[in-house]
């Protein structure tokens, strides 16, 4: 490469530049094929009360087909991931959506709940596609000076998705039971599979132009013999980086989906909440949490790292589990003020992560490093439920907010140094 060449991408990497139009499109695509995933893999939950009081299923076998979408994720994450990196972002999103057209639709014929599940399971996979694909989009468009911010927004689909469900199954439950609730995701994964099918498209703003090379002298020049590509190099044998966040990522999960699980039975149960008073801050909660990632996002391209927030996310993260313990072993009055501190901290850490884990890959391995990624938040959560929920049946839960603070302590020293990134940058 020629030293003109170097020298222009130092200097995009060290200033933002204008973001065309295109880019922030595909990021509202990537968003949108997110969400649409989000929606379907949350539907199962909010049948939960349809399930146990009008069908007679115990909690205990409504639980297990409300899981079945995510255990359907945790199955394909990295296999779809891989394919994002052989065939790109559009096809992957586009069919993988339109196999959760299949499966809700398909979910909405049959009877037996074990037919059900399997179904719920299968769309699972599929709707896998769009999470490492939508990040992978974000990766491809925006620079390292902006990546931050895009990757943020792009978090946002989740709680988005979630409110989604939360305000539309529970009514189409209501009017048309199981059949008429999963109209809704499919409707939602049918538009956006057809939305990416049009919209998305091959190249990227984010890489430096090979016409930036200065023109050549006049005169013949024999044309040069192309060299085989090179092999790219496997991120996860280069550096100990990744497993590290990998790992940082699975411990911050803890405290994460603690809130988000128990929050509402703690807001009710302990402080003594109407339910519907509890439900609406929760739901608040959730969205100062989502625009808490922007801002997150925002921080790290300002300070040029990702790494560096990620560890003052952790020790925050710790911090606020132990004021919530306390608030609760000592009846604060401000105790739900500290539950929204703590939903919006706990979640930060996600957008951080995800951006360099797939700046850390890079492009031809993005989609499997994140693929990964998500594997290893979605089996640390699965497990955090129970695990918790008995923990807090043992010892009440201000015992066990304190403890699940240190799962943050922990993941203090496995966050990579500030040094160890700037070659993903």
């Amino acid at each position: 490469m020629s030293q003109t060449v170097r020298t222009a991408q130092s200097a995009e990497a060290a200033a933002p530049r204008r973001i065309p139009a295109r880019a922030w499109l595909m990021l509202l695509l990537g968003v949108g094929a997110q969400t649409a995933g989000t929606v379907f893999v949350n539907t199962p939950a909010f049948l939960i009360p349809l399930l146990h009081s009008e069908r007679g299923l115990t909690l205990g076998e409504a639980g297990l087909i409300a899981a079945a979408p995510t255990v359907g994720m945790v199955l394909t994450l990295i296999a779809w991931g891989a394919l994002v990196d052989r065939i790109g972002e559009r096809w992957v999103i586009c069919g993988g959506l339109a196999l959760t057209v299949i499966a809700a639709l398909a979910a909405t014929m049959v009877d037996g709940y074990v037919a059900l599940a399997v179904l719920l399971l299968l769309g699972g996979m599929a709707s896998a596609s769009t999470n490492s694909a939508s990040g992978s989009l974000v990766v491809r468009w925006f620079p390292s000076a902006r990546r931050g911010l895009a990757m943020g927004i792009r978090q946002m689909a989740v709680p988005l998705g979630v409110t989604i469900a939360a305000v539309t199954v529970p009514v189409a439950a209501a009017d048309g039971g199981i059949p008429a609730a999963l109209v809704v995701p499919a409707s939602v994964a049918a538009l956006f599979s057809v939305a990416c099918g049009v919209g998305i498209r091959a190249g990227s703003s984010a890489r430096p132009s090979p016409s930036s090379d200065p023109e050549p002298a006049p005169g013949p020049t024999p044309a040069p013999t192309p060299a085989p590509p090179a092999r790219p190099t496997n991120p996860y044998r280069a550096s100990s980086f990744l497993w590290r966040i990998h790992a940082v990522s699975v411990l911050l999960v803890v405290p994460q989906f603690t809130v988000s699980t128990f929050g509402l039975v703690w807001l009710v149960t302990e402080l003594r909440w109407q339910p519907l008073a509890a439900g609406m801050l929760v739901g608040a909660s959730q969205f100062v949490g989502a625009v808490g990632r922007i801002l997150v996002g925002m921080l790290s391209d300002r300070v040029g790292s990702r790494v560096r927030p990620l560890r003052w996310v952790a020790i925050s993260a710790a911090v606020v589990m132990l004021l919530l313990a306390v608030s609760d072993a000592a009846s604060w009055g401000a105790a739900a003020v500290v539950f929204v501190v703590a939903t919006v901290v706990v979640v930060a850490d996600n957008g951080l992560a995800f951006t360099a884990v797939a700046e850390r890959a890079g492009t031809a391995w993005s989609g499997r490093a994140l693929g990964v990624q998500n594997t290893g938040q979605y089996v640390a959560a699965s497990i955090v439920a129970p695990a918790v929920g008995a923990l807090i049946g043992l010892v009440g839960f201000p015992l066990a907010f304190a403890l699940v603070a240190t799962f943050p302590v922990l993941a203090l020293p496995l966050v990579p140094a500030s040094s160890s990134e700037r070659d993903a940058l």
